[in-house]
């Protein structure tokens, strides 16, 4: 799965102090939740959306706790697709570990916060965006080289006039 997270440069939410809050923004901050409440997604304010919930209701709730599709989708009241859609957003993030299956002989599988541990989780994520960032910086300094080569070619070419051809003759 790709790793894929929303970086903008933004102020600390470090002056807001209820726990609801800051999660809303930062969740928006990381694209798992869209940057405005949407009335046509027919989920009504973010803090009832599926996603918002599954963060905040469950896996924040019961940290060091395995949650499996089955449980999440009943506990919410919404359709195994749409729970899936949501943990894959958390999975592509690298938020979420997946959990060995359940005693029951399933071989389910369990998703949780990483290390159970929102902090910890974030470490993975942060050393995705470095390492994705690392790659833009290769990517950007081999541009610039091959632009410097192009000026250079260009520089040490002769200069060339393009020929007017005669009218009828074979070019």
């Amino acid at each position: 799965m790709p790793f894929e997270l929303a970086l903008r440069s933004r102020t600390p939410l470090t002056p807001l102090h209820e726990t609801d809050e800051v999660l809303t923004e930062f969740l928006r901050w990381i694209g798992y939740l869209p940057e405005h409440d949407d009335a046509r997604s027919g989920e009504g304010p973010v803090r009832e959306s599926l996603g918002y919930r599954i963060v905040r209701d469950c896996l924040l709730r019961d940290l060091s706790r395995p949650w499996y599709a089955e449980e999440l989708a009943a506990v919410l009241k919404s359709s195994k697709p749409s729970v899936y859609r949501h943990l894959n957003k958390l999975k592509s993030l690298d938020l979420l570990e997946e959990v060995a299956g359940s005693a029951d002989g399933k071989g389910r599988k369990g998703y949780r916060l990483r290390y159970g541990n929102l902090s910890r989780a974030w470490d993975f994520t942060e050393a995705n965006a470095q390492n994705a960032l690392r790659r833009y910086r290769e990517t950007v300094d081999h541009l610039q080289g091959l632009i410097e080569r192009d000026a250079t070619v260009r520089a040490a070419a002769p200069a060339t006039r393009p020929t007017k051809s005669k009218a009828g003759a074979n070019p």
